[in-house]
C-alpha cells in the first residue's frame, strides 16, 4: 500500500495514514505502534527509495 501511495502521490507521510486504505488498516497510530521512534526515518527512507 505505501509503495502504491508513493507511487501516485511522489511521497508519504504521517499525515497520509489517516486516509483510505492506510486508515481502515490502524492509520498513523498502528504505523507508530509497529515501528515505534524509527517512523520518521523510516518514512525517510522509503521516500527516498521509492521515489528516488
Amino acid at each position: 500500500m505505501i509503495k502504491d501511495h508513493i507511487a501516485t502521490s511522489v511521497n508519504i507521510t504521517i499525515d497520509d495514514f489517516e486516509l483510505s486504505p492506510f486508515y481502515e488498516k490502524g492509520g498513523a497510530v498502528r504505523f507508530y505502534n509497529v515501528f515505534g521512534t524509527d517512523s520518521d526515518k523510516i518514512l525517510e527512507k522509503l521516500n527516498e527509495a521509492l521515489a528516488g
